[in-house]
Parts: C-alpha cells; sequence; structure tokens
C-alpha cells in the first residue's frame, strides 16, 4: 500500500461476524413487530444514537426500548435480543492484525454500545483465551466512549490530531460506504468491504 502508514479498521463486519437480521428475529420473537422501522439501517430512534454515544445509559436505553415497543419483556431478554447479532472473531483476521501491527500504526474506531462492548469483549477472550482486542491496536476507539460516531467529519478528525496522524498516510476500512465517505471527506484513504468480501481478499 504505496504511502500508507496508518490504518484505521472498523469492528463489526469487518473484524468481528455480525448478523443483524439475529437481532430483528429476537425482537420479533419477543412480540415487536417494527423491529426494522425502529432499527433498520437509517431509520434508528435518536435514543439510539444517544446510546451510540453515550448521552444515555444501560438503563436508559433498555427502558428507552421497552416504552417504543411496548414489549413486555425483562431487561436480560432485551440485552440478550440486542447482543444476537454479535457472532464471532475468525482467528485468521486477528493474526492479520497481528502480522499488519508490525508494519503499521493501527488503530480501532467503532459505532458501538456499552452493553455490545462488553459482549463483544467475552467472545474475544472465551474464543482466544488471553489478551484483548485492544491489545491489537496502538489506541481503540468506540463512539459511545468517545462521545462522536461515524460517519461525522469530527470523529476521523479527532483520531488523526490525538494520534498526529497525517489524513493521506492514513487508511480507513469500513462495510459501511456512508463510513468510508465520511473519512474520505476528511482526508483520509478510504477501503469500502463489500458484502461478500472480507480483510483477507486484499494484498497488505
Amino acid at each position: 500500500m504505496r504511502g500508507i502508514k496508518n490504518i484505521i479498521f472498523d469492528l463489526g463486519g469487518v473484524i468481528l461476524n455480525i448478523d443483524s437480521k439475529r437481532t430483528t428475529d429476537a425482537f420479533v420473537a419477543l412480540g415487536l413487530k417494527n423491529v426494522k422501522e425502529l432499527f433498520g439501517l437509517g431509520h434508528a430512534d435518536s435514543f439510539f444514537k444517544d446510546y451510540e454515544v453515550g448521552k444515555i445509559t444501560d438503563r436508559q436505553f433498555i427502558n428507552a426500548v421497552r416504552e417504543a415497543t411496548a414489549l413486555d419483556a425483562d431487561d436480560q431478554a432485551i440485552v440478550d435480543g440486542w447482543n444476537a447479532l454479535l457472532l464471532d472473531f475468525p482467528p485468521e483476521r486477528i493474526e492479520l492484525l497481528r502480522q499488519l501491527g508490525k508494519n503499521y500504526r493501527i488503530f480501532l474506531f467503532s459505532n458501538t454500545n456499552a452493553l455490545h462492548l462488553a459482549a463483544l469483549r467475552g467472545i474475544y477472550t472465551r474464543t482466544f483465551g488471553s489478551g484483548s482486542l485492544e491489545d491489537l491496536f496502538e489506541k481503540t476507539y468506540y463512539s459511545h466512549l468517545l462521545g462522536m460516531r461515524k460517519p461525522d467529519r469530527a470523529s476521523y478528525e479527532y483520531i488523526l490530531r490525538e494520534n498526529e496522524l497525517n489524513a493521506p498516510e492514513t487508511l480507513f476500512v469500513d462495510d459501511a460506504i456512508i463510513n468510508v465517505e465520511g473519512a474520505e471527506q476528511a482526508g483520509l484513504k478510504g477501503l469500502y468491504l463489500r458484502p461478500g468480501i472480507s480483510l483477507l481478499d486484499f494484498q497488505w
């Protein structure tokens, strides 16, 4: 990758396998019929976005889901349904990150939330037995802790500034084209992982 010295990776759909339909199905099984309208891409209720930037707590989020959906479900059922989309960390992707870390400064930037982060950290530990996801990167950025989310230009600029990264020397990798476009507007190089394409399909 000529001219690239730094790589910022998305998490879900890039490193971690996810299946949003599993969460949709879980909520439908609980009695929610309009889950796609509430949580579908581009249609997420404002409380979901607030949760992704840390403006509301886990408790407030769970209550907001229950109120918005009129679900007669206990807290754990809602949490389990919410986390159902999180699948697995393919070991070959983790090994690729270890190898890339020898030649590039690598970072993680994920739009996520506290419940998902706790769950995916558990998946990582159960899979690999030791270490943590954060060990793979120079620094990790989670939207609910950062207080900003993709594709807001300010979020990319913050990461560049904090780590003294040169935007044209930095590659941003994501499976959502809107997030790649946001990074490119901030001056980064973008790599969009189209459906069916994985990190392992590129010559790094």
